[in-house]
């Protein structure tokens, strides 16, 4: 029988039935409720298994009244929590769960961070820049378990096991690493899954991992060698049909980028400038509309652009950032290191598996919570494993390096000089000044290497001896030293390559420069010609305190270089000599020698100032400062 035939055939029937039909009671089809879920999302944890310290719900709340937070063994009983209020729970991440992390995990390559996200309940998460630290082979290696093998045997300090099966063994992520638009160039496939699919009874939802697509400027580039990165929204857009395809209509974008709210009083739960001119604003306006919310990170900052009350109790406007459509899509950050949860709670409508509310929340992970610190005690599993490898730490974290005066930040100036920043680029200098070890004099430190919070003592009180312990806190990564031969033209060139537009430069990244280097640079001044002086006066870090031993050459007047073709020898991690953070000036570097890593250096350094020699004060007149001047 034709379509046709059955259509007319339906139709006289419905005309004669018709009187009737309006005499009858009609029975609606009871809606079904929708389904509920809650995603619990977080980012940037690297590898903070123990509290980094107190932390605000919004920046009035005064320094003394901020509570401890964090901690693997309270994000774990945070999250058991909110399972408990919801069996439809699921974990993810935005990224940066492992890299740049205390020595607690780093010395143990990052296993214990891996452990102990697996007991939090992680289920899927973005790949981060700093995934790709130690390159896209550890990083599998982090995925899949096993041992980190050095000259071809198990490492002594892999493998502990503390937080997995057994001792001596390391399981792996029991989560999924996701990451659609990182694809390896020989294969065309993505390293990594794409995205992750959860399903709650008779609706899916999609994970879609991203990273951001500028991780080959801000890594080292052998750990993305053969890697190629994709437009962040581009790449999501590609995979909306394959995943409606499969009956799925909720679809959460997990990307590793972000941005920062405006001035004001920032909340974790505001959205203060909807993050206008940030790259995340960016990458979300480009979505398709079929994306239903973003959980984001990369830059540390805690926001929720959607309806939502705040922490202080004034209930937020209607917020999200706008789509490719114009429809506002709730876009989350929930700070780094373990401080803070996003918990987000959402419908899905199971007929049209659409969805139909989400509401997310930040959530400080308060460590003065009584009802959580006595789930704790009565699940100690998870502090287990953190007192375990704090004990296997200890021995050489609390070692003393040496002393300080006063705290040294890793704030910058408005020049864009940190105390911090000095302090490591002087150690770096000492290291390789010996003639047999590179004779270099200046040493140039890239600004994201020096992590938060410098060198501090948390309780306030100085002189403070520092343990090798705040020292590594500084300078997490493991680089290596390299010494090279620059000309005084690539010089001037490598210093205008530290802002935004000058020779693909990206962002601006003020480097920091060792004793008896100093320099001018004009704010107003144009791309590629923003450095209006550079002096050098030949230093003897050797010394405690060091001397000049020579005067001081004029490499650069009035925006001119005065001797281009003088060469000078200059040292940088190989993070940097390996064209890091922009900085392809570098790559053209001649007679390059490698040397220690940082991490030795700055302990060998630190050294001269320990008791009972005098402690380092970062206001001597022998350290020459300012180093760096910014001029209108």
């Amino acid at each position: 029988m034709s379509r046709l035939t059955l259509m007319a055939r339906a139709v006289a029937a419905a005309g004669l039935a018709g009187l009737a039909l309006s005499a009858c009671a009609v029975t609606p089809v009871p809606a079904q409720a929708p389904v509920s879920i809650k995603i619990v999302g977080f980012n940037d944890y690297h590898g903070n298994l123990e509290s980094p310290g107190t932390f605000g719900a919004n920046t009035s709340v005064p320094s003394a009244q901020r509570p401890a937070v964090g901690g693997a063994d309270y994000l774990a009983a945070y999250v058991a929590r909110m399972r408990a209020a919801n069996p439809n729970t699921v974990v993810v991440g935005a990224g940066d769960f492992i890299g740049a992390t205390p020595l607690i995990s780093s010395l143990f390559f990052d296993e214990p961070a891996v452990e102990t996200l697996n007991k939090i309940g992680v289920e899927f998460s973005a790949v981060g820049n700093h995934e790709f630290d130690k390159g896209k082979d550890e990083l599998r290696r982090l995925q899949n378990g096993g041992c980190k093998l050095t000259n071809g045997a198990p490492d002594a300090n892999s493998c502990r096991g503390y937080g997995s099966a057994a001792p001596g063994s390391f399981d792996g992520a029991r989560f999924r690493w996701l990451s659609a638009n990182v694809v390896e160039t020989a294969t065309g496939k993505t390293l990594l899954p794409a995205y992750g699919i959860k399903t709650f009874g008779k609706v899916k939802v999609a994970f879609i991992g991203m990273t951001l697509k500028g991780t080959p400027g801000i890594v080292t580039p052998t750990g993305v060698a053969g890697l190629s990165f994709r437009d962040e929204a581009q790449t999501v857009n590609e995979l909306v049909p394959r995943l409606r395809a499969q009956g799925i209509e909720a679809i959460v974008v997990l990307v590793h980028q972000g941005g920062f709210q405006g001035a004001g009083n920032s909340d974790i739960n505001g959205c203060v400038g909807d993050l206008a001119g940030s790259d995340i604003a960016g990458i979300v306006k480009q979505l398709d509309n079929a994306v239903d919310l973003v959980i984001s990170g990369h830059t540390h900052a805690a926001y929720n652009c959607s309806r939502n009350t705040l922490d202080n109790g004034s209930v937020a406007r209607e917020a999200g950032l706008p789509n490719k459509a114009g429809r506002k899509v709730p876009v989350t950050s929930a700070s780094a290191f373990g401080r803070v949860l996003t918990e987000v709670d959402l419908k899905i409508d199971p007929v049209t598996r659409d969805v139909v509310d989400v509401s997310p929340r930040n959530r400080l992970i308060d460590r003065t919570d009584a009802e959580v610190t006595a789930a704790i005690a009565a699940n100690p599993e998870v502090k287990n494993v953190v007192l375990a490898y704090k004990n296997a730490v200890s021995p050489l974290a609390g070692q003393v390096v040496g002393r300080i005066t006063a705290p040294l930040a890793n704030a910058a100036d408005a020049a864009g000089e940190m105390p911090a920043g000095d302090l490591i680029a002087d150690a770096q200098l000492q290291a390789t000044q010996p003639a047999g070890l590179g004779g270099a004099v200046m040493a140039f430190m890239n600004p994201g290497g020096v992590r938060n919070p410098g060198f501090v003592n948390a309780a306030g009180s100085y002189p403070y001896d520092l343990t090798y312990g705040d020292a590594f806190t500084v300078q997490p990564f493991g680089n290596s030293l390299v010494t090279m031969t620059l000309t005084a033209q690539q010089l001037k060139d490598l210093l205008e390559q530290q802002f935004a537009g000058c020779n693909g430069q990206t962002g601006t990244r003020v480097l920091q420069v060792s004793n008896g280097v100093q320099y001018r640079w004009s704010a107003s001044g144009p791309t590629c010609a923003k450095v209006t002086d550079l002096s050098f006066t030949p230093t003897d870090l050797q010394a405690v305190p060091p001397v000049a031993t020579g005067p001081t050459e004029q490499i650069v007047i009035g925006g001119v270089v005065q001797n281009p073709n003088r060469s000078y020898r200059v040292t940088v991690n190989n993070f940097l000599a390996t064209g890091g953070d922009g900085f392809s000036v570098l790559t053209g570097g001649a007679q390059t020698q490698g040397g220690a890593q940082d991490i030795d250096a700055l302990v060998a350094y630190l050294a001269g100032y320990k008791s009972p020699a005098a402690a380092y004060d970062p206001t001597s007149a022998a350290l020459r400062k300012p180093r760096i001047v910014r001029v209108p």
